[in-house]
């Protein structure tokens, strides 16, 4: 299921209109991201969280030469499933 497919379901379901349900998915990505990237949390009660995950800085290798290069630390977005989701998924 893509973007698309996303609002058509979204928008059958809820009677509303393509356009209705394209802002209303807009908003919602826009403050889920701007959330996360604050070091906020977003918890959808079933669903699941959106929240800021600390990547710890670590060693790597140039794969042409093996040489060690440092990977500084960094962030990343993670996603951890609410219990219903899981048991849905789960079955």
């Amino acid at each position: 299921m893509n973007r698309q497919d996303l609002i058509d379901a979204i928008a059958e379901d809820t009677e509303a209109s393509k356009a209705a349900t394209t802002r209303f998915l807009d908003s919602l990505i826009t403050i889920v991201q701007n959330e996360v990237a604050k070091g906020g949390a977003v918890k959808l009660t079933g669903f699941g969280t959106f929240e800021k995950a600390a990547v710890a800085a670590r060693t790597g290798r140039n794969p042409k030469t093996g040489a060690p290069i440092k990977i500084p630390s960094t962030h990343k977005p993670k996603f951890t499933p609410g219990a219903t989701f899981k048991d849905l998924v789960k079955d």
